[in-house]
Parts: C-alpha cells; sequence; structure tokens
C-alpha cells in the first residue's frame, strides 16, 4: 500500500511538473489534478490504473447561471435548456449545465457532445461547479437563490419547496442562505436587446456573481430565434454509435419514414382543449401567426395518420416505417393498412428516449405531433442538421 501511495504522488508530479526534479513555480499549467478513473487500483495483474490529468475550471469573473432544470420530461428541459443558453450569452456569463431529470439526474455529457456545447459558449458542468469552483467563490453561508415574484407580491423565494426543487437541490447539497426577489424578465429572443441587458445590469457579477434560479430563466416552449442553438446539441458519441447501430441494424441503408404519436390518455384529454387556441404547449413550433390549432393536430384520427403516413411513404419511396410513442404505436394498423406496397414497420420502444428521437432526427422523412415538444426537439435537431430533411405534422396539409 505504501509503495502505491508513493507511486501515486511521483505520478502526481510528473503530470503536474514534467520531467524536471524541481517544481517550477512558473509553470503555465499550475492547476492540475489527476482524475482518477473507474480501474484505479491494483487488478489481478498487479497493474496499476491511473486517470487522465486535466485543468481545473478557473473562476469567469463575468458571472455564472444556475437553474434547476424542474420543469416537465426531457423535451420540455431541453427546451428550457436552449433558453438558459441564449440568457447566459445575452448577459455574457458562463451557464452552469445542470443534469437532465430522469429517473435519476443524467449529467449532460452522457447524452450530448461536451465540446459542441463549448463552441457556442463558456459553460461549466453543475458537478464540476459545485466541487471545484463553489468552495472558494460560492461557499456555503453566501448562497442566494434567486426568483420572480410581482412587485406587489408579499410572498417569499421558495427555491427548495416541493419536488422536484428540493430533490434537485439537495443532490448537490446546496442551501440557499439568502434570495434576491427581481420583477424584470429572464426571457430572451436572440440572445437579448440593449432594454434586456441595461435591466439585468442591475445585478452586476461583481456583486452578484452566481445567478442560481429556481426555475430555468426561459420560456416554455422555446423562443422562436432561440431554436437555432440547437445546432449546439450533437449527440456524445456513445449515443450517435447507439442510434447509428439500430439505424443499420433496423434499415440497412434503405430510405424509411419517421413519425411520433401521442395517443395516451392523458394526452387525450389534453387534446380536448387545445381546438381554436393560438397556442398550446409546444404549438408555436408549427403555428403561423394568425394560425389557430386544430383537435386533429394535436390528436389525430387513427384513419388520418395511416392515410397521411401512406402517402408520405409513397411520395419519398420508404421501404420502412419507424414508430415512437408514448403509448399505442397501431403497428398492427399501419402494417395492414401498407401491406399492399410492402413496407415494414419498426416499433423499438428503448429505453432511453433520446434512441427514438435520434431515430426520428434521420429519417428521410419525419411526421410529428404539432403540440408535442419531444416533436419539437426532433425538428429543432433536423432544422440544425445542415442537411435537407423534410418534415410535416398530423393534421397539416402535405406539400
Amino acid at each position: 500500500m505504501l509503495r502505491l501511495v508513493v507511486l501515486l504522488i511521483t505520478v502526481i508530479d510528473l503530470v503536474a511538473h514534467g520531467n524536471n526534479s524541481v517544481p517550477n513555480d512558473e509553470s503555465e499549467e499550475p492547476n492540475l489534478v489527476l482524475i482518477q478513473d473507474d480501474a484505479f487500483g491494483v487488478d489481478n495483474k498487479n497493474q496499476l490504473h491511473v486517470g487522465m490529468a486535466t485543468k481545473l475550471p478557473e473562476w469567469d469573473s463575468s458571472g455564472y447561471v444556475m437553474y434547476c432544470p424542474c420543469m416537465g420530461r426531457f423535451g420540455n428541459q431541453a427546451e428550457h435548456f436552449l433558453g438558459a443558453l441564449a440568457f447566459a450569452i445575452a448577459l455574457n456569463r458562463t451557464l452552469v449545465v445542470p443534469p437532465f431529470r430522469q429517473y435519476r439526474n443524467v449529467p449532460y455529457d452522457e447524452l450530448f457532445n461536451w465540446e459542441e456545447l463549448q463552441r457556442c459558449h463558456r459553460v461549466i458542468r453543475m458537478e464540476d461547479f459545485i466541487e471545484h469552483l463553489a468552495p472558494s467563490h460560492w461557499p456555503i453561508g453566501k448562497r442566494r437563490g434567486y426568483c420572480w415574484l410581482p412587485s406587489n407580491s408579499n410572498d417569499k423565494c421558495k427555491m427548495k419547496e416541493g419536488n422536484p426543487f428540493g430533490p434537485f437541490w439537495n443532490s448537490f447539497n446546496v442551501d440557499f442562505d439568502d434570495y434576491v426577489v427581481y420583477h424584470i424578465s429572464t426571457y430572451v429572443d436572440g440572445y437579448g436587446t440593449g432594454n434586456f441587458k441595461q435591466q439585468w445590469s442591475e445585478f452586476p457579477p461583481s456583486t452578484h456573481p452566481v445567478f442560481a434560479f429556481k426555475g430555468a430563466p426561459a420560456t416554455f416552449p422555446v423562443q422562436k430565434n432561440n431554436r437555432d442553438l440547437h445546432r449546439c446539441m450533437k449527440w456524445s458519441n456513445t449515443m450517435a454509435t447507439e442510434i447509428q447501430t439500430h439505424i443499420k441494424q433496423l434499415f440497412n441503408g434503405e430510405p424509411y419514414v419517421g413519425i411520433h404519436l401521442r395517443n395516451g390518455i392523458d394526452w387525450e384529454r389534453a387534446c380536448e382543449h387545445s381546438d381554436g387556441r393560438h397556442s398550446f404547449m409546444a404549438s408555436p413550433q408549427c403555428l403561423e401567426p394568425g394560425q389557430l390549432l386544430s383537435r386533429e393536430m394535436c390528436f389525430p384520427p387513427t384513419q388520418r395518420v395511416l392515410e397521411i403516413t401512406k402517402a408520405v411513404v409513397m411520395a419519398v419511396e420508404a421501404k420502412h416505417i419507424y414508430i415512437a410513442t408514448d403509448n399505442d404505436p397501431l403497428q398492427d394498423e399501419i402494417q395492414d393498412f401498407l401491406q399492399p406496397i410492402g413496407v415494414k414497420v419498426h416499433y423499438l420502444n428503448p429505453a432511453l428516449p433520446q434512441i427514438d428521437l435520434g431515430i426520428l432526427a434521420e429519417a428521410d422523412y419525419f411526421i410529428g405531433n404539432c403540440v408535442s415538444s419531444f416533436s419539437s426537439f426532433v425538428k429543432r435537431m433536423r432544422d440544425t442538421s445542415g442537411e435537407d430533411r423534410p418534415s410535416t405534422y398530423w393534421g397539416f396539409e402535405l406539400e
């Protein structure tokens, strides 16, 4: 054990100072830490496994934006993430990227490519911020929560009241010592305007270094001019490999149509309130100004699903249909209806819904639900892919 400790100290010293036996106080890389991997130790072959060295994050004097991703499922959280990214860009603050709230906290870089996100703006994983920066720069006793309240309200900030707010902050061992109430908008469309920045200059980073918001400083659905930020959300290598493996095995290079169906009982009940509305959930993704939502756009009848799917399949000469759904895939109905044209129907139902998203995003044609944030994620990914990938929605006439 003693030799193991000595060897580890030697490795750290060599990583931090090179091969020189005397540490160099003028080193250009003074803030290095050894990140050990899961296999660190001595294995059955008496081999020592050591992780790679990486720079510790440095404090950004321009300030930080942090929030709880505490609204809805993954699709809603993704829309809020884009809005929060736009907010951080507008105020030139580093975005503290939270994990996605699913059955567990899922770190951003398990699903998406971290380097692609870094190309868009300054970001830091929430896990890294709490571990490396918070102890010195956002210490216990000086942690303020920020919440919006109406100007005539006597309520107090309730940063951790209820689920998922309390469990989320508790997962990072964060308690708030003080609160800041603000009355100005956090919603930025297109990275901000002069007036937006002037309003927020009331809270400069010199005295308000960390904006820790109760929820995302963003709208749902995402603002139109912020949709393009989806270009920053590329799949991680692991996710991309798994998605491409499914695509190859299912379709073998042949064209396919991807469809997204929302037809659970909760969705059906929600759609009862959709007809004739200007905006309902994620519907701004597909409605033009003045256009009204119809119930068919929200909850299309099975016969219309069959007819539209067949028309698209024939138009693009697809050989396959891929179905993603929260409830009934209508797999038998679609297979029977399209049997005369010999199309194969696939329903994978993966444990990770992101697999569905990735496969739909690569389809030769996509048919989505206008009201669903799951569909809007697919549409944004297709629109920012740099490729010509046509899409439509249930209840719309085919062009």
